[in-house]
């Protein structure tokens, strides 16, 4: 059996429905999806949950403690919940650009 994981991106324009990728070795499947909103990244970790079968999740830096706190819950005990968070520097960039694309 493969380790499944899934990456969770936030977007203002993001569409779990369409904006959505699989890259899949024999041991190895990762299933990328941009959301719009949290409700959108919830519903997306539920399914991928009970439909793939994923091990663990990765967000991106845009969720909060609380957005991760409930998809922790989300996926239970069973799934590890990570968040890509940078060092100072590197999470500085990353909002610069967020918020010059996202105004």
């Amino acid at each position: 059996m493969a380790f499944k994981a899934a990456f969770i991106a936030h977007a203002p324009d993001g569409d779990a429905a369409t904006h959505r990728a699989v890259i899949e070795t024999p041991k190895y499947k990762l299933l990328v999806v941009v959301a719009r909103d949290q409700g959108q990244a919830v519903a997306e970790c539920r399914r991928m949950v009970d439909e793939e079968g994923i091990h663990a999740v990765m967000l991106c830096p845009g969720f909060t403690h609380r957005d991760v706190a409930e998809i922790a819950e989300t996926v239970g005990p069973n799934v590890g919940v990570n968040v890509a968070r940078g060092d100072g520097p590197g999470n500085r960039i990353a909002m610069e650009v967020i918020a010059r694309e996202w105004a």
